[in-house]
């Protein structure tokens, strides 16, 4: 518990610097991406037992790190993920017969997924204008915070498994537990943000608030459950032990990288905030 809490703490304070250089260094969150997509696809790279094959694990790395920094460039975007596609498919033709079309499959996916779901919170921040740190905020620590409301509520009443034959510790009472915390959570926010921040010089909208809170909670356990399975076919507990308490940076971003994309879908229709 105590790793637990010191990691979870190191994690919140290094975001937090990137909230506060936001208006000085706006590149820090670029950075902080590209570093987390980085080691996120070497974690599946890792677990699948390609740390050595250097064909593949070469251009994962390179479009893992590239993609943060060019995402509003819509033609140098797709040209990066042709050429990804590209190098991929022409690497398990050449050295097909030291390379599996399910491992190819595996990383190809996940190299695809993570970075490009984890650079939608680039866009949300473009989104949210003036604003766009707090958005930023919301997008990550729903998923958070429905994580842990999950763990919390599980520890304490857990009684009824989710899914036992994909991760037998999800309860129903921990999803339960994820939905109140997370959409109390949400909710606060918002009356901190406008109220006690901007003394009510903007218009928070509680009710896109309260839907972030009940299907970020969705999006987690989707996560949660989607790369429990991918564990659990690679035969391994945790991505890796990079953050003493909660295993590797995929078991710590997870729900992010599902989380993340619904909220840009979702603030383009529905705001969290507008000026007063």
């Amino acid at each position: 518990m105590k790793d637990r809490l010191t990691s979870a703490a190191t994690i919140i304070i290094f975001f937090a610097a990137i909230v506060l250089f936001n208006r000085s260094f706006p590149l820090a969150l670029n950075i902080a991406l590209a570093l987390i997509s980085i080691l996120s696809v070497y974690e599946i790279i890792s677990a699948l037992g390609l740390s050595k094959n250097y064909i593949l694990l070469v251009p994962s790395i390179l479009f893992s790190a590239v993609l943060p920094f060019i995402y509003p460039h819509l033609l140098l975007l797709q040209a990066v993920y042709f050429l990804y596609t590209v190098v991929m498919f022409g690497a398990l033709i050449f050295y097909h017969q030291f390379i599996t079309f399910r491992e190819l499959g595996v990383l190809y996916s996940m190299t695809i997924l993570i970075p490009t779901a984890l650079e939608t919170i680039l866009e949300i921040r473009q989104l949210g204008g003036g604003h766009g740190m707090f958005y930023v905020i919301i997008a990550i620590s729903s998923a958070w915070i429905a994580d842990t409301g999950g763990y919390v509520g599980g520890s304490l009443f857990g009684k009824h498994k989710l899914c036992p034959n994909i991760s037998p510790k999800k309860t129903v009472e921990g999803v339960i537990g994820g939905f109140v915390l997370n959409i109390a959570a949400m909710l606060v926010f918002g009356y901190l943000f406008g109220t006690v921040y901007y003394h009510n010089s903007v218009v928070v909208f509680y009710q896109t608030l309260l839907i972030i809170g009940i299907f970020s909670t969705v999006m987690s356990v989707l996560g949660d459950l989607s790369f429990s399975l991918i564990k659990r076919s690679c035969h391994i507990k945790d991505f890796s032990e990079m953050i003493p308490g909660h295993g590797g940076i995929l078991d710590r971003f997870d729900s992010v990288i599902f989380n993340a994309p619904f909220i840009y879908l979702l603030v383009q229709v529905m705001p969290i905030v507008i000026k007063g």
